[in-house]
């Protein structure tokens, strides 16, 4: 199996390198982030493994250009930055795993072997329905070219819906979903931020994106209303 490695320490790029040819693995190195891009983009790799602080363009920027152009090949980040919002910011751009420096061998190996099983679907970065879109990294919601303003709460259900959309969804999947387990109030709170969203990201626009299943919950359309 073929992986290519985008990481800026030489040194570091080469015992990787050596480490995983030993186990079987066809390694390509790459040590900036416009390289590792432009051979991610066109070398028919089965895995990238790619580092954060990377010269030229880092791993974060690398990421969501190759989402963007439609490479959904496999990515583990491995890098020495572990804060929490690190890790989200990753996984939010499209990564598939994550590894914290310094690292074992044996677990890089099984990690890999593990997204290997899993394939590549097409998993986009930006979540879609016609013409409404969220950004979970950005943190944005758009109808078309214009930027509308949700609160924290409403854009957790509308990311919900969105990821289901097209299927129903009940209320209490909805705050299984986005309401802390510690939440012990009325379901209907769900109602009242469906009513929120309506006025947002549809009555300014004249559609009717989130469709009410009386008995069931709710159904976001996919043709975006």
């Amino acid at each position: 199996m073929k992986v290519l490695v985008v990481e800026d320490d030489i040194n570091g790029a080469e015992t990787i390198r050596r480490r995983l040819q030993v186990d079987g693995w066809a390694v390509d190195t790459a040590d900036n982030g416009e390289d590792g891009l432009h051979r991610a983009q066109t070398g028919g790799y089965d895995i990238v493994v790619l580092d954060i602080m990377l010269p030229k363009m880092n791993g974060y920027e690398v990421i969501r250009a190759l989402r963007a152009s439609g490479v959904w090949t496999p990515v583990l980040m491995l890098t020495a930055k572990d804060g929490d919002y690190d890790q989200a910011d990753a996984f939010d751009l499209g990564a598939d795993d994550y590894l914290i420096k310094p690292f074992s061998f044996v677990v890089l190996n099984a990690r890999l072997r593990a997204l290997l099983r899993r394939g590549s679907p097409e998993r986009p970065a930006v979540l879609t329905s016609g013409d409404l879109s969220l950004d979970p990294a950005a943190h944005v919601v758009m109808r078309g070219s214009e930027t509308i303003d949700v609160t924290p709460r409403e854009f957790a259900v509308l990311e919900y819906l969105l990821r289901h959309k097209g299927t129903p969804v009940s209320k209490a999947e909805i705050m299984g979903s986005v309401w802390d387990v510690n939440y012990h109030g009325d379901d209907n709170v769900v109602e009242v931020y469906i009513g929120y969203l309506r006025k947002r990201i549809d009555v300014p626009f004249g559609r009717k994106t989130i469709e009410t299943l009386r008995g069931v919950g709710y159904r976001l359309r996919d043709d975006g209303g």
